[in-house]
């Protein structure tokens, strides 16, 4: 459905990938899927361990490249839906909260909105 389960804001400057961790922790999924971003032996051994498909392609620099489900990828697709609905928030989408705490509560209440739609 592409309905948010857990939001964390991160600073502008820090990489995406240094949360992940935090964000995949306790949740029960079948398959992890991200993009070519997220890709890091770290993160996919930890997927691969909690028993969870990992379905992250890997970046074209890659010494060793890592099997994917194509297929399945392509779910992804509801991901960028879900932050395309987000944006259609104003408050959200010109980031008028100069504040992290405060960005985000508006950001949870938005995801909010959509998940009661």
């Amino acid at each position: 459905m592409g309905l948010p389960v857990r939001l964390i804001g991160t600073p502008g400057q820090r990489n995406d990938i240094a949360f992940a961790h935090d964000l995949i922790d306790g949740i029960n999924a079948e398959a992890a899927i991200a993009d070519k971003g997220y890709d890091a032996d770290h993160l996919a051994d930890r997927i691969a361990e909690a028993g969870v498909v990992v379905v992250i392609p890997p970046k074209r620099n890659r010494k060793v490249q890592r099997a994917y489900d194509a297929e399945l990828y392509k779910e992804r697709n509801r991901i960028e839906r879900f932050f395309n609905k987000l944006k259609q928030f104003r408050r959200v989408a010109t980031r008028y909260d100069k504040l992290l705490a405060n960005f985000m509560g508006f950001v949870k209440l938005a995801a909010i909105a959509i998940w009661l739609k």
